[in-house]
């Protein structure tokens, strides 16, 4: 009776388990799916991009971990043009986003802190506008955070000093304003990393320069 029980047990749990991996993968293909969508692709680098497949794995441009959830997303100098797209945020294994030197508009969305797994951020020589997402700040496990030749306005997050991690930093050719930080991770970084921000008034000194938090320095 016990080994029954037990087999019963085991049965259920594998039911119930079997659904898991698909889902995950499809959620993660209507992510990648609505990025698709956003975007247009001249070159037709996403021609191999199929919804209707089980998972996004087989897809040009996309890398995948052993148990099918995308870990690298390859799309540098690709001649994209459009937006990002908040869905992005459910890659959640995801450790390279690599979308620089495209022609990508619009706004970076504040979901991508929610990807934690992150190691490099490369989203350099685009035309994003508008701030730096302080939800940037949630990514610990980032090393490269690239922003450098946008369009990118107010001041650079005081938050993103948690970033322990954070080895490569650049926000220069941008028209960001206010102060920079100096501590955490950005007392390792040259002014060369700020570099071409006609606004920015140099590195924050405490108690001499204001450090404006508000991110609405005109």
């Amino acid at each position: 009776m016990a080994l029954w029980a037990l087999l019963h047990l085991l049965t259920t749990a594998l039911l119930l388990s079997w659904p898991l991996i698909p889902t995950t993968a499809n959620l993660e293909g209507d992510a990648l799916f609505a990025l698709r969508r956003a975007v247009k692709d001249s070159n037709n680098v996403l021609q191999s991009w199929d919804p209707t497949l089980v998972d996004p794995c087989t897809w040009f441009h996309v890398t995948c971990d052993g148990d099918n959830r995308v870990v690298r997303l390859d799309l540098g100098n690709a001649n994209l043009v459009g937006t990002l797209v908040p869905e992005l945020g459910k890659l959640e294994r995801l450790q390279y986003l690599e979308l620089y030197m495209n022609n990508l508009t619009g706004s970076i969305p504040k979901e991508l802190g929610g990807l934690k797994s992150l190691v490099s951020l490369d989203l350099y020589h685009n035309n994003f506008t508008g701030s730096i997402p302080s939800s940037l700040s949630n990514l610990s496990n980032l090393n490269f955070l690239r922003l450098n030749g946008n369009r990118l306005t107010g001041t650079i997050p005081r938050k993103l000093t948690k970033l322990g991690s954070l080895k490569i930093f650049d926000v220069s050719d941008n028209d960001l304003c206010g102060a920079f930080p100096t501590s955490g991770p950005f007392s390792k970084f040259s002014e060369e990393s700020f570099k071409n921000n006609p606004r920015l008034e140099g590195p924050e000194l405490m108690g001499f320069v204001r450090y404006d938090t508000t991110g609405n320095c005109k």
